[in-house]
């Protein structure tokens, strides 16, 4: 059995739809189908959860919805008129998403999750509907019946183990294909709740673990993974075939947007192998994900870079033998619910790199005075504007000399290195730089690992 999931590209109008229905029939092996929101028609257009973000905000402060969810309802209406499918569905889309309007407002995270959860349920009855029309026995699965059971982090919600069992017992073999809409479960209450951004390529992953399934099959907009990425390096041309679950985690982790970072975890755990595939290409084999895969030494796999980090900067001599230090420290940014990316250490000062949207004005200030208070620092910075590059491939582990080939690449650009941190798998190197110097980093960087490809 093969698990696929189709990203909002490939939701985002009815020619996308019709090749969804056209890539499932030509394998009678995929027989579970998640789906997500419908994505940007064109570049100009906005994604149907940012419009349903912008509607819940609009309600939460009182003012009027009945444009936006106009707007909403006739993105699905297109749809459905272009695919001929009955009238019926709209008219139960736009009743869904009254209702969900109408719901209580006293708590805005329970209020977000349930308007968020529109876009990719709403989608997934019309995907359904698209299979029914050409004759095909497809069903709508909500998650909440399904025992789709996550915590109570409203927005960031973590699957709950018991899920497994429910969802295996649920997805059993059935001739139906079964329509599935990512990004959201229900907590033991009965609320709905949802994974951060991209969460559909979680809720595959879950799906695919739990039914044990051949393969994890990821279909979005390129042909595979890239090795950078392409905004930044146009020129960049072949893509990686064959990568394992760490190298994508750390990469996805690092600002790859092709795979969600937490999606990989419930497919390493089963041992089930990834495919990413283009919905607009079905026949290019795209990339495998695997556990083990055969490492070249010196060979790197990808180079993925993000910005939008700050960096702690405390600073006291004999730091090294203050027992504690570290851990009050990070219990300072526990207590404000700030968690954090990276920790480099010398022997008497210590960098914590934070994503800095976690990091307003006022939680700050309550940091910074609070390490004053408890760990009397010589000196403590407080730096934003850095960005943060991963070099990451198993064969660092093998070879001798990537850390002086990665860095020299870097001098050589004039870039300066604020940081440097190797993971303790050894299979990536981590750079801090500062954000204006991103992409003249990435660039030397690929040109040093990359160039002779």
């Amino acid at each position: 059995m093969k698990v696929c999931k189709f990203g909002g590209s490939s939701v985002a109008n009815a020619a996308q739809v019709t090749k969804i229905v056209d890539i499932v029939l030509s394998d009678p092996d995929r027989k579970i189908v998640v789906v997500s929101a419908p994505g940007k028609r064109h570049s100009g257009d906005t994604k149907v959860t940012d419009m349903l973000i912008a509607c819940a905000e609009r309600a939460l402060k009182g003012e009027s919805c009945e444009a936006a969810v106009q707007a909403i309802v006739e993105r699905y209406a297109e749809i459905q008129r272009d695919l001929n499918l009955p009238d019926g569905i709209v008219a139960e889309i736009e009743k869904d998403l009254r209702f969900r309007l109408a719901g209580d407002r006293s708590h805005p995270g329970i209020f977000m999750d349930s308007m968020k959860a529109a876009g990719e349920d709403n989608s997934a009855k019309i995907v359904a509907q698209a299979f029914i029309a050409r004759g095909v026995a497809a069903r709508y699965l909500n998650p909440g019946d399904a025992g789709l059971l996550l915590s109570s982090d409203f927005g960031q919600a973590k699957l709950l183990e018991e899920s497994y069992h429910n969802l295996a017992r649920s997805l059993q073999e059935t001739d139906d294909i079964i329509i599935f809409p990512g990004f959201f479960g229900v907590t033991r209450e009965g609320k709905i709740a949802t994974f951060p951004r991209g969460g559909s390529d979680i809720t595959g992953s879950i799906l695919a673990a739990a039914v044990k399934a051949d393969v994890y099959e990821n279909f979005t907009d390129v042909d595979s993974v890239y090795p950078v990425d392409p905004r930044l390096v146009p020129e960049v041309k072949k893509g990686i075939e064959t990568m394992t679950y760490r190298e994508m985690r750390e990469l996805s982790y690092a600002g790859f947007g092709v795979f969600h970072d937490e999606a990989v975890i419930p497919a390493v755990k089963a041992g089930i192998p990834i495919n990413v595939r283009n919905t607009n290409h079905p026949h290019a084999p795209g990339t495998m994900i695997v556990q083990t895969r055969r490492v070249v030494p010196g060979h790197v796999v990808g180079i993925a870079s993000a910005d939008g980090f700050t960096n702690i900067f405390v600073d006291k001599y004999m730091m090294n033998r203050e027992v504690g230090f570290g851990r009050r420290l990070l219990q300072i940014l526990e207590a404000e619910n700030v968690p954090y990316e990276h920790m480099p250490s010398g022997i008497d000062n210590v960098s914590v790199v934070i994503q800095t949207r976690h990091f307003d004005e006022a939680t700050q200030q309550r940091v910074l005075a609070r390490i004053k208070q408890d760990l009397h620092p010589d000196a403590v910075t407080i730096e934003p504007g850095y960005a943060l590059i991963m070099l990451v491939g198993e064969g660092l582990y093998y070879t001798v000399g990537m850390a002086a080939k990665a860095t020299r690449s870097l001098a050589d650009a004039g870039v300066n290195i604020e940081m440097i941190n190797q993971g303790s798998s050894e299979i990536s190197l981590m750079f801090g730089v500062r954000a204006e110097c991103r992409t003249q980093a990435v660039r030397a960087l690929y040109n040093a690992f990359f160039d002779d490809e």
